[in-house]
């Protein structure tokens, strides 16, 4: 993995069409303690549903073993969510990408525990993920849910939703799949609006009545935090935007 600030990174990025400066990244690593349960799911579950950017590319069909839609989460947190959607849609398929240990120790070992075969699991950053390892036009959806909003203007370079993102997304979405966001802070709201809006090759799904939001999809399960925010008064917005180029 070449390191920030190479001439290597500088060669991909431009391929990539990514512009934004080299050293910023949209998350930080916390260090956290790992309870029993983390730690099996990364020593005993992980060789069989981990997956790393030294694979390379990745093939969906044979990956799973079977032909099925594809939806790839980034930054699931401790993953009860994304466990839902894999438990209740047996007939799709999940990739996670997350990069903090508890979170995928935690849905590893759950994964396991329910005997889910439609899952597997990223410990990298999602920006390298989806330029090394998943085939273009390969995804149905891809799900960012509740990214960090990186609410001070100075840090709103560090915001995940930039332009080149959704550019590289666009290119690994099938024609017709779909980037759906959801976010608590109004402000980051509006700012992936404004990005998604000027975004060539894609489309607002969301109706006259609501846009550019749509109402929560049923199959957008509802996190603990999420019900918190809603008990104390806090809106939630969900943008739902289709490749169409």
């Amino acid at each position: 993995m070449p390191e920030a600030g190479s001439d290597s990174v500088r060669q991909e990025d431009a391929k990539q069409g990514d512009t934004r400066p080299r050293g910023i990244k949209s998350y930080v690593l916390r260090a956290g303690r790992m309870t029993a349960a983390q730690t099996r799911g990364l020593k005993e579950v992980w060789p069989r549903l981990g997956l790393t950017l030294e694979e390379g590319r990745q093939d969906p069909e044979a990956l799973f073993g079977r032909r099925a839609p594809l939806v790839v989460e980034i930054g699931f947190g401790m993953g009860a969510s994304l466990i839902e959607q894999a438990r209740t849609h047996p007939e799709t398929d999940f990739i996670g990408i997350e990069v903090h240990p508890p979170g995928v120790g935690k849905l590893l070992d759950e994964a396991d525990k329910q005997g889910l075969t439609n899952l597997r699991v990223y410990r990298e950053d999602a920006l390298k993920v989806l330029a090394e390892c998943l085939p273009e036009s390969s995804i149905d959806t891809l799900q960012l849910f509740f990214p960090d909003p990186w609410p001070k203007k100075k840090h709103h370079k560090r915001r995940i939703l930039q332009p080149a993102f959704v550019e590289l997304v666009r290119t690994r979405l099938k024609l017709g799949g779909t980037l759906h966001m959801a976010t608590d802070w109004q402000a980051y709201a509006e700012h992936m609006a404004e990005i998604m809006s000027a975004a060539p090759g894609y489309r607002n799904v969301a109706p006259a009545k609501t846009a550019p939001y749509v109402s929560r999809p049923d199959f957008r399960p509802l996190t603990k935090f999420e019900l918190r925010g809603e008990r104390l008064g806090h809106g939630v917005w969900d943008l739902i935007f289709a490749r169409e180029a």
